[in-house]
């Protein structure tokens, strides 16, 4: 550690607010505790959640960093007691409770992978959330298996073009909806057998033709509000809803009784909450499962823009802008 600075440059949210709310701050170096590692950060990806926390309406949990920043990547500068899974020099990216835009971050060794082979520190940086988030709702919790029909919504979104691929790469028939006819178009480049545009069509109409009236399996959703009545209309019997955010609202009324008769799940998780022995079980599971796609390629991180550390204003702006296809970060080299 003696080699190390003792403080970092980081991006503080003085008061909830607007982008402008993001300033660069001078912070302590954090120091890695029992089983941690620290990571000299190279690139941090930008999330909805964090423009939720800027506005301050998704605190950091209890003993998490108040930094905004759920995922990065970047070089291992030191461990903790315990901490035997990486080296000082290893390539490393991972998920974090809050501390992603900053020039150093600690983690605990089972929340973070190793950087998949041929993959950037910029594109290892936009995994993690994502990742972590469809893995375990699409296939844990959705349990979508190979065979079956899928629909996201938001397919252009960081979470959809993960899920897009994801989904087709395990088998499954894939639909989406976007907002535009550049999203749609590439949202099928990426895999959709059918791309809706949510603002010009009927998409449930349209899905539901696609599958011969039968409905889709397992629908990922992060609208709400009025979609989860008609998420569940388009649902085939046995079929699995997962919500995973509300961008209308988190409030509707439903009929339960098509969930009855048709044997529907819904579900849904959060994942910034859960324990690190949770999140470690999943990250092992990508590790086993999606790390060796990555590294073949057969599944790639969508990065539309990279912006230096002290623009995370910017990066904010362009989220809430919704003109981005796929994943923002923060590029902490520029």
């Amino acid at each position: 550690m003696t080699a190390l600075p003792a403080t970092m440059t980081a991006i503080g949210v003085r008061q909830p607010g607007p982008p402008e709310a993001l300033q660069p701050e001078t912070r302590p170096l954090p120091q890695p505790r029992e089983g941690e590692i620290l990571i000299r950060v190279a690139a941090a990806g930008v999330n909805r959640p964090d423009v939720l926390q800027r506005k301050g309406g998704y605190p950091p949990p209890p003993g998490a960093s108040d930094i905004p920043g759920l995922e990065l990547a970047g070089d291992v500068v030191a461990t903790g007691p315990g901490a035997t899974r990486f080296k000082i020099g290893d390539k490393a990216c991972a998920l974090v409770a809050g501390g992603g835009y900053a020039e150093f971050a600690t983690v605990h060794q089972d929340n973070a992978l190793p950087v998949p082979e041929g993959l950037s520190l910029i594109e290892a940086a936009a995994l993690p959330e994502t990742f972590f988030t469809v893995w375990t709702n699409v296939f844990e919790r959705g349990r979508l298996a190979s065979g079956e029909s899928f629909l996201v919504h938001g397919g252009s979104s960081g979470i959809g073009t993960t899920a897009i691929q994801l989904a087709r790469a395990f088998g499954a028939r894939v639909f989406t909806t976007a907002g535009s006819a550049e999203k749609c178009e590439a949202c099928r480049r990426l895999g959709a057998e059918l791309a809706v545009d949510y603002r010009t069509e009927d998409w449930s109409a349209a899905i539901r033709s696609a599958t011969d009236g039968r409905g889709v399996d397992v629908i990922l959703d992060m609208v709400g509000g009025d979609y989860v009545a008609r998420n569940v209309d388009l649902l085939a019997d046995d079929g699995r809803l997962v919500q995973i955010a509300f961008l209308k609202s988190s409030k509707t009324e439903l009929d339960l009784m098509q969930v009855m008769r048709r044997r529907l799940t819904i579900t849904g998780s959060t994942l910034r909450p859960r324990s690190v022995s949770e999140k470690g079980a999943i990250a092992r599971a990508l590790e086993a499962k999606v790390w060796p796609l990555l590294a073949a390629r057969t599944v790639h991180p969508v990065i539309h823009a990279a912006f230096p550390l002290a623009r995370a204003a910017d990066a904010h702006r362009l989220m809430e802008s919704s003109e981005h296809i796929g994943k923002i970060v923060l590029d902490l080299t520029l």
